[in-house]
């Protein structure tokens, strides 16, 4: 069971198909092939009680650190899998997907711990807190989740770390050692579903619009 985004609250997706999710543009048969693709991605959703404690473990450093892009706290998540450029011809296959690997990993507790920078502290672009995953499941769940878009998405290269990005910075800044000494450590909560989301383009930070919620664990009705 998918539960869709509409008018801001969530039903169930009982009837509707996986490419009513994507855009109105699944529906129609007779969209034209060169219609306009969504950049699509794939995320943990991060508790408002968890999101207090990043936001005042980061309010320090706001000041240290004033050419930094701050993320707004709405737009923080943990990103599973980034597809990009997603065309409408993908609109019943995506949720499908993504679905799929969903029911493979049954919900588990994480909780986010300690800070630090990409691509190194001495250059960071990007300021992120981190996610607890001693026992390997947030990564299992971006694998079977990659794993399952193969087909039309490539690998990502790099090694996947759980985190969620807070601030941005262009140029690097060189964070000093107090910055990683940071006390930041999260009550755990269960992870018990993941969302397709889509990212609009904006100024001054883009809108992340969920488009479906799959839960996780193959005993769940889908």
């Amino acid at each position: 069971m998918a539960i869709r985004s509409e008018g801001g609250s969530y039903r169930e997706w009982h009837e509707c198909r996986p490419h009513d999710v994507l855009s109105p543009m699944g529906r129609d048969r007779t969209v034209r092939p060169e219609a306009k693709p969504l950049r699509l991605f794939v995320a943990v959703e991060i508790p408002e009680q968890v999101k207090d404690l990043v936001e005042g473990a980061f309010a320090p450093w706001r000041e240290r650190f004033p050419r930094a892009r701050w993320a707004p706290r709405e737009n923080w998540h943990i990103t599973l899998k980034f597809l990009g450029r997603t065309w409408p011809r993908l609109g019943d296959w995506v949720p499908k997907q993504v679905e799929a690997a969903g029911r493979e990993i049954e919900p588990f507790r994480t909780r986010v711990t300690g800070v630090g920078g990409f691509p190194t502290p001495g250059r960071a672009r990007v300021l992120w807190a981190g996610l607890d995953d001693e026992d390997g499941r947030v990564s299992a769940l971006a694998t079977g989740v990659e794993g399952v878009l193969l087909d039309e998405f490539p690998a990502e290269k790099r090694a996947f770390h759980p985190h969620l990005t807070v601030a941005r910075s262009d140029p690097p800044v060189k964070l000093p050692p107090e910055f990683i000494e940071t006390p930041l450590l999260t009550e755990e909560w269960e992870v018990d579903h993941v969302v397709l989301f889509r990212s609009h383009l904006r100024r001054p930070a883009p809108v992340y619009e969920p488009l479906a919620r799959f839960p996780l664990g193959a005993g769940r009705p889908v």
